[in-house]
């Protein structure tokens, strides 16, 4: 640092540092900075995608945030190390939506998952699949008959159970992170 730096070039070489892992920003914006460490800030990818939310002090997103990519995919939610990890709303560009737990950027744990279609799910979720117990609801507000209830393994019913439950803890996560992203 040189006394006749401005505040601004001394600014920019400390974000700069902290930055500087990815080559493929297009475009910085940031609003917040504390030693040295992006707290909250902007950035936009060359492939068009963007972030806006906080970053831990290694650049990664951490915290919440709102991720746009270049297809129409949008979430909003919590991120932890870069990933997608806790209550958070993805939704799709041809219309499928999901509301609920993420873990290191997979569905995972309870929540609710529309199709574009219409059809949901109502359950838990395991590494980014419908796994667990759950309940299916088609487009005519119907379960199926037999009633589409019970144990999913890999998006497969293979154990026929109530789990009235299970439903309303999806519900109430979907509900939980759909108000964190308002």
């Amino acid at each position: 640092m040189l006394a006749t730096d401005s505040f601004q070039e001394i600014l920019f070489r400390c974000l700069f540092q902290v930055v500087h892992w990815t080559a493929k920003v297009a475009d910085v914006s940031i609003v917040t900075v504390l030693q040295g460490v992006v707290k909250t800030g902007a950035y936009r990818y060359e492939d068009g995608t963007r972030y806006v939310g906080d970053w831990n002090q290694r650049g990664q997103k951490h915290g919440m945030g709102h991720l746009s990519l270049p297809d129409g995919t949008r979430y909003d939610g919590s991120f932890q190390n870069g990933l997608c990890s806790g209550l958070g709303v993805m939704c799709f560009c041809d219309g499928a939506k999901y509301e609920g737990e993420f873990m290191q950027g997979w569905f995972h744990g309870h929540g609710v998952f529309w199709r574009s279609d219409g059809m949901k799910y109502e359950g838990e979720f395991r590494g980014g699949r419908i796994w667990g117990l759950g309940l299916v609801t088609f487009s005519d507000n119907s379960h199926g008959f037999p009633r589409n209830e019970g144990f999913f393994q890999d998006c497969r019913l293979v154990r026929k159970k109530r789990c009235p439950e299970v439903v309303q803890r999806a519900q109430k996560v979907a509900l939980m992170a759909r108000a964190q992203c308002n």
